[in-house]
């Protein structure tokens, strides 16, 4: 046999093959603060009519902070991923409200970090995790259990809650006054002595299904539909632990303030306006778009289960992501100023 022979499988001696491109998520996600920090520094801190070539600008640097949890969606659906490349995307599409999140928590902490560098050391940490846990065999078939049925049933009860809060924040797009009215009025039940303890703890259950669908699911390649749900459900539990940890801890506890709308937009600089607010508008506006499309996607296996028609079902559901898109549109707008009637 011939001393120099070199072996067939090259991988015998270097070892697995990296997937780069599986980073690239966590490359966005990095980006992501800067957007926003470039976003600041053509809009400014004046509450005044910028130039056309301003807003030209700032609405293209927003477009692109919007693009970055769509594109870690995209890298999700890859067929061709293993387990941690995916897990590592889906984390990239909660990467709006996991900024906001950080901030938060930098606050209560009183680190004299800035949040753009703990949150670069997170995702390079988190990414290089990725590829040490990458080449994971895939499940065939996630076992998820009644945790799947569980979840839904507790998510159709915290739909009144759901419905409420979005209308009451449509509110808005009459004015803050109007929205006070009507948040005075459901907060007789949300707030009570007994409605606030069973909410938060609903909620809780919420997350940690969620998550726990998200992990399991995760483990192995799904549907485009399938990744949309899970990819929604896990940027909802994430954004609901982040929203209750701000109002609960950070407003109540630590500030003291009430948590109305003055609280919500970051007055009196408002979202645009303010260099930390501006991360609550991808934030919100994700936030209102995933539940809608979250619990539409939950409807659309429901009514496959139930015998619809798949092509049917499929409709429905790309007509409720268009609604979902449309009401958080409305709801931002009326969160930066905009007003009817």
């Amino acid at each position: 046999m011939n001393a120099f022979a070199q072996p067939r499988d090259r991988s015998a001696v270097i070892g697995p093959r990296f997937d780069y491109s599986a980073l690239t998520p966590a490359a966005a996600a990095i980006c992501y603060p800067f957007l926003l920090r470039a976003f600041h520094v053509v809009v400014g801190t004046r509450v005044a009519t910028p130039s056309p070539l301003a807003i030209v600008a700032a609405a293209l640097i927003l477009a692109v902070a919007f693009v970055v949890p769509f594109l870690a969606l995209a890298f999700a659906c890859r067929p061709d991923a293993d387990p941690a490349a995916r897990r590592l995307a889906y984390a990239g599409v909660a990467t709006p409200t996991l900024f906001v999140f950080l901030g938060v928590v930098q606050a209560l902490i009183h680190s004299p970090i800035p949040d753009e560098l703990v949150w670069c050391m997170l995702w390079l940490a988190i990414a290089t995790r990725s590829q040490t846990a990458g080449n994971t065999v895939a499940s065939t078939q996630p076992a998820v259990g009644r945790w799947r049925i569980v979840h839904g049933m507790t998510a159709a009860v915290l739909c009144l809650y759901v419905a409420f809060h979005l209308a009451n924040h449509l509110f808005g797009l009459i004015g803050p006054d109007a929205h006070a009215a009507v948040m005075k009025i459901g907060r007789v039940v949300y707030r009570s002595f007994v409605g606030e303890p069973l909410l938060v703890a609903a909620m809780l259950f919420q997350i940690g299904t969620g998550l726990l669908l998200a992990w399991r699911w995760s483990a192995a390649p799904q549907g485009f539909h399938r990744t949309f749900q899970v990819a929604s459900g896990a940027y909802l539990s994430l954004f609901i632990l982040g929203h209750m940890n701000s109002v609960f801890i950070y407003a109540r506890s630590f500030l003291g303030i009430l948590t109305d709308w003055n609280f919500a937009i970051g007055a009196p600089t408002g979202l645009l306006h303010d260099a930390w607010s501006i991360r609550l508008l991808p934030h919100y506006a994700l936030g209102v778009f995933f539940v809608l499309s979250h619990l539409t996607s939950g409807l659309r296996m429901v009514l496959i289960a139930h015998g619809v028609n798949r092509r049917a079902a499929n409709r429905l559901w790309g007509a409720g992501v268009v609604i979902s898109a449309a009401i958080s549109a409305a709801i931002i707008a009326g969160m930066c100023g905009i007003r009817i009637g």
